[in-house]
């Protein structure tokens, strides 16, 4: 007798039909189709103009030199942003949390994953010193070789913190052995 309930439910759902006007709402619904004609609007053209002063989001906006890490198609020699100690401790955080899982804590490319990487090693950054600060925004922005674009990881602001650390990295294993200590105050 238990059975009969669950039956006598089964039963009523095949009575259903699955492609009904309510459940297909979404693939039958009036829309225009680009180019056509319209009698809404008064110009009678479908197709809209966006808006006065909107700009699509894949367009870089503002100086191209921050938002890309080139200008007229060179990456540009110098961090766009001043360097100062809180864009270099949002650096060492966003690149100890992205980058040095592949290119080091220290970014001479020494790591676990590295070490298990069978197509291509990532590059140790701090050979890669005499590369301008765009080369390695626009790394981060784009990707290169096999390494994936971090763009949706890191705003604009972070991928230049993570270049101002690199930079940071560089000079601290440029520095000749006979230098002075860096006062603790300057780290």
């Amino acid at each position: 007798m238990r059975w009969l309930i669950p039956a006598a439910g089964l039963a009523a759902l095949t009575g259903c039909n699955v492609s009904s006007e309510f459940l297909q709402r979404m693939e039958s619904q009036a829309k225009y189709e680009y180019y056509e004609t319209s009698e809404f609007w008064p110009d009678g053209r479908a197709m809209r103009v966006p808006p006065a002063g909107t700009v699509p989001r894949e367009r870089p906006v503002g100086n191209p030199g921050i938002s890309t890490g080139r200008a007229n198609g060179v990456a540009v020699t110098s961090i766009p942003l001043t360097v100062d100690k809180p864009l270099l401790a949002l650096g060492q955080k966003k690149y100890n949390v992205v980058c040095s899982q592949c290119h080091g804590v220290l970014g001479d490319g020494n790591s676990i994953v590295a070490e298990n990487m069978a197509l291509r090693l990532p590059p140790s950054l701090l050979e890669l010193a005499d590369k301008p600060a765009g080369h390695f925004y626009t790394a981060i922005n784009e990707g290169y070789g096999v390494m994936p674009s971090f763009s949706g990881e890191l705003d604009t602001r972070e991928r230049w913190a993570v270049v101002a650390y690199v930079r940071a990295l560089q000079a601290a294993r440029s520095t000749p052995g006979g230098a002075q200590p860096v006062p603790q105050e300057n780290r």
